[in-house]
C-alpha cells in the first residue's frame, strides 16, 4: 500500500542540501506529491509531500533521510499524511486566490498581525509568504526606504468587506494594503495610464500658473473643491481657465522647467519601459506640460487640455475636448483597444475625483496619495510611498528593479 509521508527539513542553508534529501527518494522510486522551500537569514526550510510505493518500505527511505540529515546538520520531521486528508488537499486546487500586499516604510510586527488576522476572519488561508522589497541595513537613516511583503492566499471572501476591513487596518498603522484576484490578467498589465497634476509631479500646475497670474488663492479654491468632488469638473475648470486670461505664454516654458516631480516616478516609468509596458498621461491639465513630461520622462501618450493662446497671452479658453473624468475613461478604453488588449490589463493611477471613472474601468485603479473619497471608492490605493511602489502591486521584487 501506497504510503503518504510528510517530510520536514530545517537547518543552516547550503548548496546541494535538497539535491541530497531527493536523491535519496529517487533511489526508492519516490513520487513527490508536493515541494516547497524557503529560505530565511540561511536558515532553510523545505518541506516535501511524497507517496512511498507499495513496492518499497517506508522505514529505510525515511532512515536514510534522517542519516543524511544528521550528516549535514540538519533536523528532519516525518509525519503521515492520511488519503482521505490528500484527497480534501487535492479538491482544495482552483479555489479563488488572491495576493495581499502590504506596503509601507517600514514592516513592523503589528501591521503583519493585523493583515493575517483579517485574512483569518475573512476564512481564508495563506498559502506564501514572500517579501519582495530589498534588506534594509539595521542603522538606516534614509527617510525614502521601500519594505513590502506579499502573501498568496486563498478561499472564497467578500471582496468589498475584505477590502473596507484592510482600509481601516491601513489608515490605523499608516501602512498600504492591497487585495488583487490572482489571475492571469494580473501577470500580464501591459498599459499604465498615470494622471498629472499631484499623481506624476507634486503640484497642480493651474495653481502654478495662478499665482504667475496673480490670482492663486482663487483658482487654488475652486481646484480643491473639485479635487474633493465638491465642485463638477468642467465647470470648475472653466471658471479657473478663464481666470488666466491674459497671462504671459513665457511664463509656461518657466513653470515646466521647475515641476517637482513625484517621488519614484522615474524609477517606475524607467522599468515599465524596460519590461515592455506602454504609459499614458490622462489629464485634466494642460497639454504643454503633459509633452514637457513626455520628453522628460519617455512617455508614449499624452492626452489633456489645449490651454488656447492669442498673440502670446493665454485668452482663458482651452480648445477641443475637455478632459474631464469622463474623458480619462474613453481615453483608457481606446488605448486599450489601440494597443490590442483588454481593460484587464490596463492600469490607472490618480489621486483626484476625475480619476475615479478611469480607476474604476482599468484592471488595476490605483488612488495614489488620494484625498479621502477617492482612497475610500478606489479598489487599491499608495500614500506611504513613492509612485514605484506601483512595481510591488505588479510583484516585482527589488531585484528586478533595472534602475534606481
Amino acid at each position: 500500500m501506497t504510503e503518504l509521508v510528510l517530510i520536514r527539513v530545517t537547518g543552516t542553508d547550503k548548496p546541494g542540501l535538497t539535491s541530497s534529501i531527493s536523491a535519496i527518494l529517487a533511489q526508492y522510486d519516490v513520487d513527490i506529491l508536493d515541494i516547497g522551500q524557503a529560505e530565511i537569514h540561511d536558515t532553510l526550510s523545505l518541506g516535501i509531500l511524497v507517496a512511498i510505493p507499495s513496492t518499497a518500505e517506508s522505514a529505510p527511505v525515511l532512515k536514510d533521510i534522517l542519516f543524511k540529515a544528521h550528516e549535514l546538520g540538519l533536523t528532519v520531521r516525518f509525519t503521515p499524511v492520511e488519503p482521505e486528508s490528500y484527497d480534501q488537499w487535492v479538491q482544495g486546487q482552483g479555489k479563488d486566490r488572491h495576493i495581499v500586499t502590504l506596503l509601507g516604510r517600514q514592516i513592523e510586527a503589528q501591521a503583519i498581525a493585523q493583515v493575517t488576522a483579517t485574512v483569518a476572519e475573512f476564512g481564508l488561508n495563506i498559502d506564501q509568504i514572500h517579501r519582495l522589497s530589498g534588506r534594509i541595513p539595521l542603522h538606516n537613516h534614509n527617510q525614502q526606504t521601500r519594505a513590502c511583503v506579499e502573501f498568496s492566499v486563498r478561499g472564497e471572501a467578500d471582496q468589498n468587506g475584505l477590502r473596507g476591513r484592510f482600509l481601516e487596518v491601513a489608515n490605523e498603522l499608516g501602512v498600504d494594503i492591497a487585495v488583487q484576484q490572482d489571475d492571469a490578467y494580473r501577470r500580464n498589465r501591459r498599459l499604465v495610464a498615470f494622471d498629472m497634476d499631484s499623481t506624476l509631479i507634486e503640484t497642480e500646475v493651474i495653481d502654478e500658473l495662478a499665482h504667475a497670474a496673480g490670482v492663486g488663492e482663487q483658482v487654488a479654491a475652486i481646484t480643491e473643491q473639485a479635487m474633493q468632488g465638491e465642485l463638477d469638473f468642467r465647470q470648475s475648470f472653466e471658471q479657473r481657465v478663464a481666470l488666466l486670461k491674459g497671462l504671459d505664454g513665457n511664463v509656461l516654458q518657466e513653470i515646466a522647467a521647475r515641476l517637482p516631480i513625484t517621488e519614484g516616478a522615474e524609477r517606475l516609468i524607467t522599468n515599465l519601459r524596460a519590461f515592455g509596458y506602454k504609459t499614458a498621461i490622462l489629464s485634466g491639465g494642460f497639454t504643454y506640460f503633459g509633452e514637457y513630461l513626455q520628453r522628460k520622462l519617455g512617455i508614449d501618450y499624452v492626452f489633456a487640455n489645449e490651454l488656447e493662446m492669442e498673440d502670446g497671452k493665454v485668452t482663458g479658453r482651452v480648445s477641443g475636448t475637455v478632459v474631464d473624468g469622463q474623458r480619462k475613461a474613453e481615453l483608457l478604453q481606446q488605448l486599450a483597444q489601440r494597443e490590442n488588449i483588454c481593460l484587464q490589463q490596463t492600469i490607472a493611477v490618480g489621486d483626484g475625483a476625475n480619476d475615479l471613472p478611469m480607476l474604476s474601468v482599468a484592471g488595476l485603479g490605483i488612488a495614489f496619495r488620494a484625498k479621502p473619497l477617492v482612497r475610500q471608492n478606489a479598489r487599491h490605493a499608495i500614500s506611504t510611498l513613492g509612485l514605484d511602489g506601483v512595481l510591488y502591486l505588479l510583484g516585482y521584487r527589488d531585484r528586478d528593479i533595472v534602475a534606481e
